[in-house]
């Protein structure tokens, strides 16, 4: 958590195109600080102060919009409402520069914003209006995740990132916590995750699935699959039934057998002799056991 394979460029702030000076009731903190009198006709001709932090931003990378909500809460002004942002980004779409073709495919950079299917649909609405597509969501955020996938939008669910820190991550850091959706994922929708990622039901053909960690599906397995996507061979693949249309562990890359065991039966892809090897799930489990037995460890006492 397509060919989006990098994360989005960081996407610099816009500057306020198109916004009627008759709208002050959309920016209350700017509409306060006009002045009064003859420094009202002297000020006539100033544009309107709006900060940048509480604009909607539109931007074009390769071919995609961008499209970047502010923050739930400005540290200046407080609260920014959901209707207060929907009628935004409606202004921006209907009276600033159009520099986009219809049918553009559209990212939202949600970042590290609560989304649910009310206002992802209230977004969806705004940009078809404007024949508009919303196709991906950028989140660090579980519920905003579930919530666009659950609706059918690819995801690529990113680590909580500090702007102020500017040094690269450590490569022996600590994987993001697993993400756990219980949900379909349907053809033409990708999930990425910067951890484990466990799906609870089925991976329709032309999902696609990709993980730093292990990938685990509780139900079907029929799109691709890509673990250890940051390099580590050691992550496996899981599922309850196996018969994805690709599998990638790291910078392996394998097909499946045609020939599909019947009865179906869980099922792990793993490295081994380096290439990609598929294995029951109860042979690979007693296989584990053994090694951590040989190492001295104590099985414990059944009853």
């Amino acid at each position: 958590m397509v060919s989006d394979d990098a994360s989005p460029p960081m996407v610099t702030d816009l500057p306020n195109h198109g916004v009627p000076p008759d709208r002050a009731d959309i920016f209350p903190a700017a509409a306060d600080t006009q002045p009064q009198g003859a420094d009202a006709r002297g000020a006539a001709d100033q544009p309107l102060a709006v900060n940048p932090r509480q604009q909607v931003q539109l931007t074009s990378v390769d071919g995609i919009l961008h499209l970047v909500l502010p923050p739930e809460v400005d540290p200046e002004t407080g609260i920014i409402t959901w209707p207060e942002q929907i009628q935004q980004l409606k202004l921006r779409l209907e009276t600033g520069e159009r520099f986009w073709q219809d049918e553009t495919i559209v990212h939202l950079i949600a970042q590290e914003r609560l989304l649910d299917a009310r206002q992802l649909q209230a977004l969806e609405d705004t940009l078809s209006a404007a024949k508009l597509r919303l196709k991906r969501v950028f989140t660090s955020r579980r519920p905003t995740a579930l919530a666009a996938v659950t609706a059918g939008y690819s995801v690529d669910q990113q680590a909580v990132v500090h702007p102020l820190v500017q040094s690269p991550a450590d490569p022996g850091q600590a994987l993001a916590e697993p993400l756990y959706l219980q949900t379909t994922v349907r053809s033409g929708v990708e999930i990425r995750h910067p951890g484990t990622l466990v799906i609870v039901g089925d991976a329709n053909p032309g999902s696609s699935l990709v993980a730093e960690g292990d990938i685990l599906v509780w139900g079907r397995l029929r799109g691709t699959a890509h673990a250890g996507a940051a390099g580590n061979r050691d992550r496996r693949i899981m599922a309850l039934h196996m018969q994805p249309t690709q599998l990638r562990i790291a910078d392996l890359v394998a097909r499946p057998p045609d020939a599909v065991p019947e009865p179906y039966r869980p099922e792990v892809a793993y490295v081994g002799e380096e290439m990609i090897r598929i294995a029951r799930a109860q042979d690979v489990a007693q296989q584990t056991l053994n090694q951590t037995l040989s190492r001295g460890a104590q099985p414990l006492e059944t009853f």
